[in-house]
């Protein structure tokens, strides 16, 4: 039973350090509660680890996965996997979790409900496996790699600029509260005794993602999917939406209680997956039918495409130059960026460079990282080139 209970507290610790709210005093319940159960059976044994650990409904993907990871067979004296990894807290760093080095391998895998999904938010890989990943370019990866790659982009932090919006609270700003003054003198006979302020409240800017899906994005565009599916889950207000020859808005595919297996449906659920490229035809659908619902409240805008178009140049500069008006930050994510000897040279970019206010990669897991260091540092107002460039587009329209 000691070694049961050794155990039990590694297994405590790595829920901890997944971010589940696991105390060390819980075990000790865990323990007692074994002596009425058959810990031959991995049913009985789950399901109570299960109701004494967790309390939160999305706490249960975690716990399972962590549990089936962790609980498994002992091949030899050392396990084939390795769940250091997993007690990373969404980020990247050492390995906080020691590896148990026994598990007891009387318990039969066969009565545990499986989710095959889950392996996508956790999954097992070693540090030194993600230093060698991280620089390696999307299009190169292996099967094995692209579930690792996954796990740590749902592990990256996303945050983005606040924008002050038209409600007042109390505060310490400038402008005086005349309401407050009025209640708060009239004790003095109506004299201003006291001056209270108010100040403009904060909210986190809304995101509008624009993910170029054709045939030459192909190599990248399911990476890129799960990359947006990330996103969406790590913010609140997240428009997501992708292009070939047309526009076809996939937020509702992403929102709500999506799971994993229902995105790799989406690309059946796109007319023009892999297809030919219209960067113009698609910008202008979302500047005329989309632009007033979404673009209202100064969104940040992330265009991901490699540039190649097919389409009028001229209708895209023109589109471009109205969506960056629209947007409080335009940011453009080049897969082809990651290459030393590229240079935006297509008429694609040529014509949309001018109205970018960030032109950035997005090839591989450092260069997503960077991209979330950027979007976390936004400043609150435009840079001067980005007002610059849009006064200029006004004056020669």
């Amino acid at each position: 039973m000691s070694f049961l209970l050794h155990n039990l507290l590694h297994f405590g610790r790595l829920l901890r350090s997944l971010g589940l709210d696991v105390h060390a005093g819980r075990m000790l319940h865990v323990a007692s509660a074994l002596d009425h159960i058959d810990i031959g059976r991995r049913s009985d044994f789950y399901f109570t680890l299960q109701s004494l650990l967790i309390h939160r409904q999305q706490d249960l993907a975690i716990f399972d996965e962590a549990f089936r990871v962790f609980w498994r067979r002992r091949l030899g004296e050392w396990s084939s996997q390795d769940v250091r990894a997993m007690g990373e807290r969404r980020r990247f760093g050492n390995p906080q979790v020691d590896v148990p080095r026994a598990q007891p391998d009387s318990l039969d895998e066969s009565s545990v409900p499986m989710h095959t999904d889950m392996i996508e938010r956790i999954a097992p890989m070693s540090y030194s496996s993600q230093e060698v990943s991280r620089v390696k370019d999307f299009a190169q990866f292996t099967e094995e790699e692209l579930e690792q790659a996954k796990a740590m982009i749902a592990a990256l932090a996303w945050d983005l600029a606040t924008r002050r919006t038209r409600r007042w609270t109390p505060g310490r700003g400038r402008a005086l509260d005349f309401r407050r003054i009025v209640r708060r003198n009239l004790r003095y006979g109506g004299e201003p005794f006291e001056l209270p302020t108010r100040e403009r409240t904060s909210k986190r800017r809304p995101l509008v993602l624009l993910c170029d899906v054709s045939g030459s994005m192909e190599r990248y565009a399911r990476m890129l999917l799960h990359f947006i599916y990330s996103l969406a889950g790590g913010l609140q207000r997240v428009e997501a939406f992708v292009f070939a020859t047309r526009l076809t808005r996939i937020t509702r595919e992403l929102g709500g209680r999506t799971t994993l297996d229902r995105l790799s449906k989406v690309p059946r659920q796109v007319p023009d997956w892999a297809g030919g490229t219209r960067i113009g035809d698609a910008l202008r659908t979302f500047n005329v039918r989309w632009a007033r619902r979404e673009m209202g409240h100064g969104p940040v805008v992330l265009l991901i495409s490699d540039g190649w178009d097919r389409g009028d140049p001229d209708l895209l500069k023109r589109e471009m130059g109205r969506l960056q008006r629209s947007c409080h930050r335009l940011i453009w994510l080049n897969p082809l960026l990651g290459s030393p000897e590229y240079l935006p040279l297509t008429r694609g970019m040529q014509a949309a460079l001018p109205y970018v206010d960030d032109f950035l990669p997005v090839h591989n897991l450092a260069s997503l990282q960077a991209l979330a260091d950027h979007l976390n540092k936004l400043p609150p107002h435009r840079s001067a080139r980005g007002r610059r460039e849009g006064a200029q587009t006004r004056a020669s329209a």
